[in-house]
Protein backbone atom coordinates (compact mmCIF):
# COMPACT_ATOMS: atom_id res chain seq x y z
CA UNK A 1 0.00 0.00 0.00
CA UNK A 2 1.46 3.16 -0.67
CA UNK A 3 0.99 5.84 1.57
CA UNK A 4 -0.17 9.64 1.60
CA UNK A 5 3.67 10.53 2.20
CA UNK A 6 5.22 8.33 -0.36
CA UNK A 7 2.59 9.47 -2.86
CA UNK A 8 3.81 13.14 -2.65
CA UNK A 9 7.17 12.17 -2.71
CA UNK A 10 7.24 10.59 -5.80
CA UNK A 11 5.00 13.38 -7.07
CA UNK A 12 6.61 15.01 -10.01
CA UNK A 13 4.60 18.56 -11.54
CA UNK A 14 5.54 18.10 -15.31
CA UNK A 15 4.97 14.22 -15.38
CA UNK A 16 1.48 14.17 -12.82
CA UNK A 17 -0.31 17.49 -13.72
CA UNK A 18 -1.18 17.07 -17.77
CA UNK A 19 -2.76 13.98 -16.55
CA UNK A 20 -4.85 15.46 -14.30
CA UNK A 21 -6.00 18.98 -14.79
CA UNK A 22 -5.82 19.83 -18.95
CA UNK A 23 -2.87 22.82 -18.69
CA UNK A 24 -0.79 24.46 -21.20
CA UNK A 25 2.58 23.85 -20.67
CA UNK A 26 3.37 27.44 -19.96
CA UNK A 27 1.24 26.79 -16.87
CA UNK A 28 2.76 24.24 -15.38
CA UNK A 29 6.03 26.30 -15.16
CA UNK A 30 5.11 28.56 -12.66
CA UNK A 31 7.86 31.18 -11.98
CA UNK A 32 5.97 33.59 -9.55
CA UNK A 33 4.00 33.05 -6.25
CA UNK A 34 0.69 34.72 -8.19
CA UNK A 35 1.06 31.91 -10.45
CA UNK A 36 1.35 29.15 -8.01
CA UNK A 37 -1.56 30.90 -6.36
CA UNK A 38 -3.33 30.48 -9.48
CA UNK A 39 -2.63 26.80 -10.13
CA UNK A 40 -3.37 25.95 -6.64
CA UNK A 41 -7.20 27.58 -6.82
CA UNK A 42 -7.79 25.46 -10.27
CA UNK A 43 -6.46 22.47 -8.43
CA UNK A 44 -8.99 23.60 -5.57
CA UNK A 45 -11.75 23.61 -8.17
CA UNK A 46 -10.65 20.42 -9.65
CA UNK A 47 -10.96 18.84 -6.31
CA UNK A 48 -14.24 20.42 -5.39
CA UNK A 49 -15.69 18.88 -9.10
CA UNK A 50 -14.69 15.39 -8.16
CA UNK A 51 -16.16 15.72 -4.88
CA UNK A 52 -19.41 16.78 -5.89
CA UNK A 53 -19.55 13.75 -8.45
CA UNK A 54 -18.45 11.37 -6.22
CA UNK A 55 -21.26 12.55 -3.61
CA UNK A 56 -23.61 12.39 -6.07
CA UNK A 57 -22.70 9.07 -7.52
CA UNK A 58 -21.76 10.31 -11.01
CA UNK A 59 -20.96 7.52 -13.12
CA UNK A 60 -18.13 9.80 -14.43
CA UNK A 61 -16.34 9.72 -10.54
CA UNK A 62 -13.07 8.37 -10.56
CA UNK A 63 -11.75 7.63 -7.13
CA UNK A 64 -8.10 7.25 -8.54
CA UNK A 65 -7.92 10.64 -10.11
CA UNK A 66 -9.78 11.55 -7.00
CA UNK A 67 -6.89 10.31 -4.88
CA UNK A 68 -4.00 11.52 -7.31
CA UNK A 69 -5.53 15.19 -7.30
CA UNK A 70 -6.01 15.43 -3.57
CA UNK A 71 -2.06 13.83 -3.46
CA UNK A 72 -0.76 16.52 -6.05
CA UNK A 73 -2.83 19.42 -4.73
CA UNK A 74 -0.94 18.48 -1.04
CA UNK A 75 2.31 18.43 -2.60
CA UNK A 76 1.99 21.63 -4.33
CA UNK A 77 0.37 23.01 -1.56
CA UNK A 78 3.66 22.15 0.67
CA UNK A 79 6.13 23.52 -2.13
CA UNK A 80 3.65 27.09 -2.30
CA UNK A 81 4.40 27.31 1.53
CA UNK A 82 8.09 26.50 0.95
CA UNK A 83 8.08 29.22 -1.68
CA UNK A 84 6.58 31.84 0.51
CA UNK A 85 8.59 30.88 4.00
CA UNK A 86 12.60 30.25 2.05
CA UNK A 87 14.08 29.85 5.01
CA UNK A 88 12.16 27.74 6.95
Amino acid sequence: MITPARAAASYQRARDLPRLLPLWPHEIDTASIAEHARLLARMRRALRMERQRGIAGHWTYDLARHAQLLCAYRAETAAYGRRLKPGL
